[in-house]
């Protein structure tokens, strides 16, 4: 979240940048600054009326040690009326630092001057475009109606087992899944990142650490027994492992990668946008999460982007690179980049991965800091993370941009991972 000290010295500033993300901050501020002062008055009477107290306590001992027990008892009937005040003044301090911190909860992240405006993806900008767009034989086919006609994928058995969105991989196509992850996975060792396998489950506190509470608690399934939540992304948990953390400065960069499934309950059941692969409630990520000094974390986004392309290449996939607008740029993020593969069957762009940059919006949730050795105190660091890759789409544009008359052909990268070149 914001840091209340940034709120209160950049006022206007931060309404302004929000605006970007279309989020108008001048009412839930001007209401956090008036709360902070009134935190402030109470935390001084409490103060006072606390020194007041320990002087007195002393005062009783010395009178009852003088034999000046009238007097002595007459301060201790005063102890009472100071300790009902500090117990009220306590319990004003308490719900008003509580509801700062719901407040504070409750405003996005500021958009890095770089984000351009917007109120949706309608109006991302396109920084570049690479590839050839393939051109199928005449009885090309979707990937929902591939998966059936070659036995990799079978979305009514997944629906007959759990629901629609959760489809089930068979032969060649769960060879292909595990192939895809496996190749990510790798890749993303090569490039330094320390591979960790994270749990699937977290408690509220990990989704409040990286922004999914409150924010988007409707999309994720809760273990409401256990008040536990099945994780969007692997960006929760392994960011979550430096929550209450403090680093030094020589330990940056931090660079981990995870593999795991992912849940989330907002996926659609219905349309064309949604058939097949396009959007699941249960699906395979590789993700790879940056720690960063502040003053290096843009450096960092850019290298993050460059190896997602890379793995793109790797594929052999057309695809586009976008820098998200105000309007899509999600709640926590600071700057966002997504990559689009193109769907030739579909003749569509589809979203691959999101590389973003949180800069201390995280951190200051997480309370993930640094110190160095010249630093008085530990100060934020910086979070990034970003999709390499998820694979549902991926899986999607493989199968649809590869189809020939004789099979799927399987890019050259991932055959030693598959162990066949073609789907047959």
């Amino acid at each position: 979240m914001l840091s209340l000290k940034y709120l209160q010295e950049n006022k206007e500033e931060a309404i302004k940048a929000l605006k970007i993300k279309n989020f108008d901050a001048t009412e839930i501020i001007g209401r956090i600054i008036i709360l902070d002062e009134k935190r402030k008055e109470s935390q001084v009477k409490l103060d006072a009326t606390l020194a007041e107290m320990n002087g007195l306590s002393k005062e009783i001992g010395m009178l009852f040690k003088s034999g000046k027990a009238d007097e002595a008892n007459a301060a201790k009937e005063k102890t009472g009326e100071l300790k009902d005040s500090i117990a009220e003044l306590t319990a004003i301090q308490n719900s008003t630092v509580q509801e700062l911190n719901d407040l504070l909860l409750q405003i996005p992240n500021t958009p890095h001057s770089s984000v351009p405006a917007g109120k949706g993806e309608t109006e991302n900008v396109i920084e570049k475009t690479c590839g050839t767009i393939p051109k199928l034989h005449a009885d090309a086919i979707p990937h929902w109606e591939l998966a059936k006609k070659y036995n990799i994928i079978d979305f009514e058995l997944g629906n007959k087992i759990t629901g629609a969105g959760f489809p089930l991989y068979r032969g060649k196509g769960a060879i292909l899944q595990r192939a895809l992850i496996n190749f990510f996975l790798d890749e993303n060792r090569k490039a330094g990142y320390e591979e960790v396998i994270p749990p699937l489950v977290v408690n509220e506190a990990s989704g409040y650490g990286t922004g999914q509470l409150p924010d988007k608690e409707g999309q994720m399934y809760h273990v409401t027994e256990d008040n536990l939540y099945l994780i969007p992304t692997a960006e929760v948990p392994v960011t979550n492992i430096y929550r209450d953390v403090i680093l030094k400065e020589e330990d940056f960069p931090v660079k981990n990668t995870a593999y795991s499934a992912c849940f989330r309950r907002e996926a659609g059941s219905y349309g064309k946008d949604v058939r097949g692969l396009n959007r699941l409630h249960q699906f395979d990520k590789v993700e790879i999460v940056q720690l960063q000094h502040p003053d290096k974390s843009y450096e960092a986004l850019e290298g993050m982007v460059a190896h997602v392309e890379g793995l793109i290449l790797k594929l052999e996939l057309p695809y586009r690179l976008l820098r998200l607008c105000g309007g899509d740029t999600s709640f926590t993020a600071a700057l966002t980049f997504d990559f689009e593969v193109f769907s030739a069957a579909q003749d569509k762009w589809l979203e691959v991965s999101s590389v973003s940059n949180f800069e201390a919006y995280q951190s200051n949730r997480l309370k993930l800091r640094y110190k160095g050795k010249d630093m008085k105190k530990p100060e934020l660091a910086h979070t990034l993370n970003g999709s390499a890759l998820a694979l549902p789409r991926i899986v999607a544009a493989l199968l649809e941009n590869n189809q020939t008359p004789e099979g799927i052909r399987i890019p050259k990268a991932l055959v030693p991972y598959t162990g066949f070149e073609l789907i047959d």
